[in-house]
């Protein structure tokens, strides 16, 4: 019997153990990717490669490096996700420097490290994605470094398309709302209830439906630039 051919694209993505990460992961196996995760969490997703990192201590990832180049060796046209993100509660006059901090470091420099580590091994028809948020471009109470970081991160995605003009790989930003995840879960019916009537289609997103949506700018260069709102559309007040 012939071997069964290998898959001849490869879905590098932080945060796959659950939520979004773990959806997104899913999407892109059953599509025949390879998938790689960086985590300190392994992933369900069967026949995925784990790569242990903090992504919070840059000397981490730079120790997984020598994996992590090896998982994709072969591999010249990858899919990188940015999808690991820390949140802190607090706003303007509560938010310390070592939270804000903590969260600049998973949520923006990471993924710049990662981007230079895996760009010399990346072709024309790769992609480099970022999961955004809402607060990517607008903003609420009390998470101001989360908030500072999310629009951080479509600054980050923007300047990665004007820097690889020419390249052939793409890039965008994949900015969910409220999403049926284990922490959302956790807030309660009510709450999710509240949360679906703030949308126009009186619901909240999947995280299937955001790992289609990344699938989809992954092997579409036409979003190339691009900020996708995934929101159900927001009942504006």
């Amino acid at each position: 019997m012939p071997a069964k051919p290998s898959p001849a694209r490869c879905l590098v993505i932080t945060g796959a153990s659950k939520g979004i990460g773990l959806a997104t992961a899913t999407r892109f196996a059953d599509a025949g990717y390879r998938v790689v995760n960086l985590s300190r969490t392994p992933t369900s997703v069967a026949g995925a490669i784990q790569i242990t990192v903090d992504l919070s201590d840059i000397a981490s990832i730079e120790t997984a490096a020598n994996s992590l180049l090896r998982a994709v060796d072969g591999f010249p046209i990858l899919s990188l996700v940015h999808n690991a993100a820390l949140q802190s509660m607090g706003g303007i006059k509560e938010v310390t420097s070592a939270q804000l901090r903590a969260m600049f470091e998973v949520n923006v420099i990471a993924p710049s490290v990662l981007n230079q580590m895996l760009l010399p091994t990346m072709q024309a028809g790769s992609s480099i994605l970022y999961i955004g948020s809402t607060m990517s471009h607008r903003a609420t109470r009390n998470l101001t470094g989360y908030i500072a970081t999310k629009h951080a991160t479509l600054g980050l995605m923007r300047s990665t398309c004007q820097d690889l003009a020419g390249s052939g790989i793409h890039t965008c930003c994949i900015c969910p709302g409220f999403t049926e995840t284990e922490m959302l879960r956790s807030f309660g019916g009510e709450v999710l209830k509240h949360l679906a009537s703030l949308t126009t289609q009186q619901r909240i997103a999947s995280t299937q439906e955001i790992a289609n949506l990344v699938h989809f700018a992954a092997e579409n260069p036409v979003v190339n630039g691009a900020a996708l709102n995934a929101d159900l559309g927001f009942i504006e007040p």
